[in-house]
């Protein structure tokens, strides 16, 4: 059976659940009231054609609601649609009388939340898996503010990871012969280094020595799932601008050494928190050396987002990371401004700050705080290289001060490295880094160090 087939199929089914629909009811009324009681009507229904022309309408309706109806929506279903406490709690009886393994199952199936059995029948109609992802985004927007949420957004969460398991996606190659629909989105979902025009695109895929390549899902063909931009070179890059750079000299792929991911790039929204980074990483290693044998070094230009705002805090702190030397030294760097110019002065204390930053900045659960950081280390990745001055943009200089960095892809090292980070939180650093950590820095003021005593 091909795809048109089965949509073909699916459209016949859905039509003539129409019609059902359509004699079994009248025209629900397009409230988040009426919503609702779609809702409850689809949870019970058994038809596959109804179900399937009701999921649709439920979706088309939902679509059709101001921002307030959605969210009186999501706020219902979180509140109203977990399980069922009569047969959970009866489950629990059940099993605590008798601890077999069919009442565990039973235990479990009694404490999935309706909601589950609801997105499954949504996903059914017509565009249904682009609508619940789109319908998770309308649920971030109120997630602080509204606590239950958080328990329907686990029930997305543990839906998505089976739907967009890494069995189901498609590695693509993007190039310049790509659908047009498909490269446009590459430019709107750009979030690293923007692309400008068609042109600027048509700079970073086109070129013997440049690589894209995105991952898709078969029931979103038309959207990329997450995409990362590749540099072939000869050597491990220090700054972004010549990557980019319009008049660059371009090399032949074949003699290249060295391939730079120095954008990578989540695309929807609704699957923040599913992880497809690490396996598109991967398959790309994989894809790039079966295609050209010489490379032999795989490392990223990465920038570093949240430093800039990290070291303002902790020079404001009481309770500081940084050495006194250090704070003294990066004092002017304390104000909620990006940086304009950084004089060779700045150089040796802003990389030891950074050094100590990815080494000692902790967030939630004890992972660096730095969310690139976690990404390449949680992989197996080891950070190579600090680099000073490595993005100049407004951007680069408003979150890291200019500073890029290099996570280096040791191909023999990457699961024990991996396991380091996952089991013991241990992070893979070179010697170069190591020395960051260790320089002295010598004071700003004009004064000389009062003399050790004899």
């Amino acid at each position: 059976m091909n795809g048109n087939f089965i949509t073909e199929l699916l459209q016949s089914i859905t039509e003539r659940g129409r019609e059902l629909l359509a004699r079994a009811r009248g025209q629900e009324e397009a409230t988040p009231a009426g919503l609702m009681r779609l809702a409850g009507d689809l949870i019970k229904r058994r038809g596959e054609a109804t179900g399937v022309a009701l999921a649709e309408v439920v979706l088309a309706r939902y679509q059709n609601l101001p921002d307030a109806g959605k969210r009186e929506f999501l706020v219902h279903l979180a509140r109203d649609y977990g399980p069922d406490r009569e047969k959970l709690s009866q489950s629990i009886d059940a099993y605590r009388a008798d601890p077999s393994q069919l009442n565990a199952l039973a235990l479990h199936q009694a404490a999935e939340p309706r909601r589950q059995e609801l997105i499954r029948r949504l996903n059914q109609a017509p565009g249904g898996t682009a609508a619940l992802v789109h319908m998770r985004e309308d649920l971030f927007k109120h997630e602080k503010e509204i606590p239950e949420l958080k328990a329907f957004d686990s029930d997305f969460r543990h839906l998505f990871s089976s739907w967009f398991n890494r069995g189901f996606l498609v590695l693509r190659h993007i190039a310049w012969t790509t659908p047009a629909n498909i490269l446009e989105k590459i430019i709107e979902y750009e979030a690293v280094h923007a692309i400008g025009n068609w042109e600027d695109l048509r700079g970073r895929i086109e070129p013997s020595d440049r690589r894209c390549f995105a991952f898709f899902h078969p029931r979103l063909t038309d959207e990329p799932l997450i995409f990362v931009e590749v540099a072939l070179t000869q050597v491990m890059p220090d700054a972004i601008a010549p990557l980019l750079a319009p008049a660059r000299q371009e090399i032949e792929a074949h003699v290249a050494t060295t391939a730079v991911f120095y954008s990578i790039s989540n695309c929807q929204k609704g699957l923040r928190g599913i992880s497809f980074g690490n396996f598109l990483i991967k398959q790309v290693v994989e894809e790039l050396r079966r295609e050209l044998p010489k490379l032999s070094t795989f490392v990223t230009l990465s920038p570093v987002p949240d430093f800039a705002r990290w070291l303002r805090e902790d020079l404001a702190s009481k309770q500081p990371i940084l050495p006194a030397d250090l704070r003294e030294a990066l004092a002017e760097l304390a104000a909620d401004k990006p940086s304009q110019n950084l004089s060779e002065a700045l150089r040796k204390p802003l990389l030891a700050a950074a050094a100590i930053y990815f080494t000692q900045a902790k967030s939630a659960g004890n992972q660096p705080r730095d969310s690139v950081a976690r990404f390449h280390l949680g992989n197996g990745a080891r950070l190579e290289r600090i680099n000073w001055q490595g993005d100049l943009s407004a951007k680069g200089l408003a979150q890291g001060h200019g500073l890029m960095v290099n996570y280096l892809y040791e191909l023999d090292d990457i699961e024990e490295n991996h396991e380091a980070f996952a089991d013991r939180g241990e992070i893979i650093v070179s010697g170069e880094v190591r020395q960051h950590l260790k320089r002295k820095i010598a004071p700003r003021s004009s004064e000389r160090p009062a003399p050790e005593p004899a």
